[in-house]
């Protein structure tokens, strides 16, 4: 999917982190050894939520929503925001591992495609963008302590 708005790129944003918080709430539930990691990464995708969108409607107008941006496409980032097939820890945590790291890709990539538009939110974004690698390297911690 293209997206050639910058409120094309926060909806995206939005969505893919509410999708990310709810696969760590259900991975909680299925990895009990885990639980604490697992919810402490989903309360942070939901206050990403609300940092990005704090930002963005503190400062939007019209003339924002219908500008374009640098196209992102979705499909360069390969994002799948879903339970994995199979339940076993470490599997599970390469899964996670990759798809954090494709998270951050794209948002730092967006930030970039909005900057001149929104300084404000790029900003934001950039931040959250950074702090994926604590993300990363908790979830890599894991899974070199995981014997299976």
């Amino acid at each position: 999917m293209e997206l050639v708005t910058s409120s094309a790129v926060l909806s995206y944003f939005t969505k893919m982190e509410k999708d990310v918080a709810n696969l760590y709430k259900n991975l909680a539930e299925k990895l009990p050894e885990y639980r604490d990691t697992f919810l402490s990464l989903a309360k942070e995708s939901e206050s990403n939520v609300l940092a990005v969108e704090r930002a963005y409607y503190s400062i939007i107008s019209d003339k924002f929503e219908a500008c374009f941006i640098k196209t992102l496409n979705t499909d360069d980032y390969n994002i799948k925001v879903q339970m994995p097939s199979e339940i076993k820890a470490s599997e599970v945590l390469k899964t996670v591992i990759m798809m954090e790291e494709n998270i951050q890709k794209f948002i730092l990539d967006a930030a970039k495609s909005i900057s001149v538009l929104l300084p404000d939110v790029s900003w934001t974004l950039n931040r959250i963008g950074k702090k994926r690698v604590d993300r990363v390297t908790k979830l890599k911690a894991l899974l070199s302590k995981t014997k299976e």
